[in-house]
């Protein structure tokens, strides 16, 4: 992720989201800006050295946010 990019959703975003989701994108139209997160396949440090079975990820959520310069922000 680009370091300005990174120093904004800084600004927005808590470091635990930070650290389980990669940035991908944001759709803005005249209401509302879409931030676009991606969940990544981390198992937590404590699992190391054990074998770890993917049962793959939670359907996709939209959660609203306050709103940002006047639109509406979902994540």
């Amino acid at each position: 992720m680009p370091s300005a990019t990174a120093s904004l959703l800084r600004l927005f975003l808590p470091d635990f989201i930070l650290e389980n989701f990669e940035f991908k994108g944001v759709i803005e139209d005249s209401e509302t800006f879409h931030i676009e997160l991606e969940e990544l396949n981390n198992p937590p440090s404590e699992w190391d050295g054990i074998k770890v079975l993917s049962k793959g990820f939670f359907p996709q959520i939209v959660i609203q946010d306050f709103p940002i310069r006047g639109h509406k922000v979902f994540f």
